[in-house]
């Protein structure tokens, strides 16, 4: 609570309950909720101060009292995180993209205190799960009238995601990404035009207690949410609430099929095309030729040749509109 919240609950001890008026204005006070706004400088494209302006314009102060903070370095909301989920706040708000809502959600699993999302970055594919609003307007005031779901997440190894992991092309351009000078769409696009004819699908054997292959495969993907980001569907029917990974293998296709698995891709029916196979599974085994590069919420990392991939069931509260 702020300040002021804890100095009312001391006059009320100093001067009893004597005063209806008075114990009114502190029940009041004491209704307000704490919710920390954790914003990533560099994530995405938009104007840090003007989203500032907007949640101190727009944030219900009968309902809660608001921080905002900055991160300072990798690794830095994470820690931010747990020390407000540990100070009891109700709600803590991921301000930037996919990495930044890893790393906000990383620190909240298994706790009392919600995540809450405003997405400014370049794929934004937890929120766009979620239905939360890209418009930063629209999504501070949707935490006006929110309620807490409780979501699964998954781990690759020792580290969590929330919405895909994955190797394989989409892993390179993660990669090629992250080292980028410039952000946005763009900029993402502008990779995948360019190593699209250039990549060679690699061998895959991917074991899991449903289903087992070995394969040659453009890439491979172990989904929580239906999509990378950008409403691009590698997991269509990926819910956040079953318990389950979805994996979609891609299989080397020709150019011919490149239209059509663009279509399917935006218009969630990428899994009814001829070279994607796709299963649900709580833990899966993903054995490669060599190690390499991985990817987990968009973000790159260099993997072992043997990764394994598992569901954590409904481990994470998530602020989303108030369904009536």
């Amino acid at each position: 609570m702020k300040k002021k919240s804890y100095l009312c609950r001391e006059l009320c001890e100093v001067f009893g309950s004597g005063d209806v008026g008075f114990v009114s204005v502190v029940i009041i006070t004491v209704m307000q909720k704490n919710i920390a706004f954790i914003i990533n400088p560099i994530s995405g494209t938009a104007n840090k101060r003007k989203i500032v302006k907007l949640i101190d314009q727009y944030v219900d102060r009968e309902q809660w009292a608001p921080c905002v903070v900055y991160t300072e370095y990798k690794g830095h909301a994470t820690e931010l995180a747990q020390q407000y989920a540990a100070m009891g706040f109700e709600a803590v708000v991921a301000v930037g993209g996919d990495g930044t809502v890893n790393e906000v959600a990383s620190g909240l699993r298994h706790t009392q205190t919600a995540l809450g999302i405003i997405p400014i970055g370049s794929g934004n594919g937890f929120a766009r799960h979620l239905e939360i609003s890209l418009r930063t307007q629209n999504a501070v005031q949707m935490l006006n009238n929110s309620e807490p779901i409780v979501v699964d997440y998954a781990m690759v190894e020792n580290q969590p995601f929330f919405t895909t992991c994955g190797t394989g092309f989409d892993a390179q351009i993660s990669e090629e990404f992250a080292a980028a000078g410039k952000r946005g769409f763009v900029t993402y696009l502008q990779h995948i035009v360019r190593d699209f004819f250039s990549y060679k699908p690699q061998k895959y054997t991917i074991i899991s207690s449903e289903k087992s292959l070995t394969v040659e495969a453009f890439l491979v993907t172990c989904a929580n949410a239906n999509q990378w980001g950008n409403a691009a569907y590698i997991a269509p029917r990926a819910s956040m609430q079953d318990g389950l990974l979805d994996i979609t293998v891609l299989s080397p296709f020709p150019m011919s099929a490149i239209p059509g698995l663009a279509f399917k891709l935006f218009e969630k029916s990428i899994d009814e095309s001829l070279y994607i196979t796709t299963w649900k599974a709580k833990q899966v085994t993903i054995i490669r030729e060599s190690e390499g590069a991985f990817h987990f919420d968009g973000e790159p990392i260099t993997m072992p040749a043997e990764v394994n991939v598992k569901i954590v069931p409904q481990a994470l509260r998530v602020l989303v509109e108030k369904r009536y």
